[in-house]
């Protein structure tokens, strides 16, 4: 059988692909080499974070924006609960990329925003001790995804739309040509008009290395707050990200206590200097992985110096910019990729799906994707 489009990977990205050119009445094979949602990749780990005043860039915001109208929406067709708003704290000095980053974003796209001094940050959220030169952004609709059940339920709407999806399906290759293209598998070879690659931390194999892509090494802990998870609870306490203690490393972040109150409060470490491969990866977390969120969480957060509960790896795949990789291939407009994401794409899925399915049916998407074009790195061809 021939498909209008092929899928590879259905993580977040490629399920949420899946799932907008099946709602088109597209003919749609979805291919997965392990289970979907897996722990191998970057898409695991219970919650991925939601915000708007984004320090990264304000190109994001029209993207941003449009992701959490898709997420209520895949919401209320799923009639699930996927998005939870808890707001949001951006920590650290007035000068730091992060707050002004924050500030700039918020202010180009009116997304409304409060500043806290210090005295203001320990009035409302207790558990933070602000450092000296500390203030905070405070945005009210930022949160969190449930991050595998996001996957799920794109996947379950992409199927009930008739999308095909094979799991536990390793790819071996692709071709494009004139005629369409071709996919090689370890079960057999398929043929679509189109072709979509989300192939996250596995993108350099996948694209023969076409991109400067280097993956990275992360590692998620579970820490039970000193005193219990009163302070933290969802309805107490935000998402947040922080700035290094000596203003110079790379930012903390973390969640409310979202796992009740044996679940302890996750957080992390904002990228890594680790480089791997999905192969390579030590998944073993150590005693100085541990050390090393303790130590750039606890100057702020005293109660965070408790007992880590669980502790997972995960892979960010970075591109030099560490904005994203979303475009057609630039030596084959039949195919579509997404890739790159440096560690925050997650919250944009149901956007780049949208993308990715305009992009297969039409060759152009309506949103604003220039920064993200794939012919900025493109290094040879396939």
């Amino acid at each position: 059988m021939n498909y209008d489009v092929i899928v590879l990977g259905l993580g977040a990205m490629g399920s949420a692909a899946a799932q907008q050119l099946a709602q088109r009445q597209m003919s749609v094979l979805g291919i997965e080499q392990f289970v979907s949602p897996h722990d191998q990749g970057s898409s695991h780990g219970g919650t991925r974070m939601i915000r708007q005043a984004y320090w990264e860039s304000p190109a994001y915001l029209p993207l941003v924006l449009r992701a959490y109208e898709l997420w209520e929406k895949l919401e209320a067709d799923a009639g699930t609960k996927l998005l939870n708003i808890t707001g949001g704290l951006i920590l650290g000095s007035a000068d730091s990329q992060l707050v002004s980053g924050g500030i700039a974003a918020a202010d180009q796209h009116s997304i409304k925003y409060a500043v806290l001094s210090p005295r203001q940050i320990r009035e409302r959220f207790p558990a933070i001790t602000p450092l000296a030169n500390d203030i905070a952004v405070y945005e009210e609709r930022a949160g969190y995804l449930l991050a595998e059940e996001c996957i799920r339920v794109q996947l379950k709407v992409a199927a009930r739309c008739g999308a095909e999806l094979h799991f536990e399906e390793r790819v071996l290759g692709w071709g494009a040509d004139s005629a369409g293209v071709k996919v090689f598998t370890d079960r057999r070879v398929y043929e679509a008009e189109r072709l979509v690659i989300t192939a996250g931390p596995w993108a350099n194999q996948t694209l023969s290395g076409l991109f400067p892509l280097i993956v990275t090494r992360q590692v998620m802990t579970w820490i039970q707050p000193v005193g219990g998870i009163q302070p933290f609870r969802p309805d107490r306490f935000p998402v947040f990200l922080c700035d290094s203690p000596d203003y110079g490393g790379r930012p903390g972040y973390g969640f409310p206590a979202v796992d009740g109150a044996n679940g302890g409060v996750k957080a992390a470490i904002h990228g890594s200097h680790v480089v791997c491969t999905p192969e390579t990866v030590d998944r073993e977390v150590h005693e100085s992985d541990l050390a090393a969120v303790i130590g750039k969480l606890s100057p702020r957060f005293p109660s965070l110096d408790g007992q880590i509960l669980n502790a997972k790896t995960c892979l960010y795949t970075m591109t030099p910019d560490e904005h994203f990789i979303l475009g057609l291939h630039p030596q084959f407009p039949s195919v579509s990729i997404a890739c790159g994401f440096s560690g925050h794409g997650f919250k944009f899925a149901p956007v780049v799906g949208e993308i990715l399915a305009q992009l297969a049916t039409e060759g152009k998407s309506s949103h604003p994707i220039e920064i993200f074009s794939p012919r900025r790195f493109a290094m040879a061809p396939h």
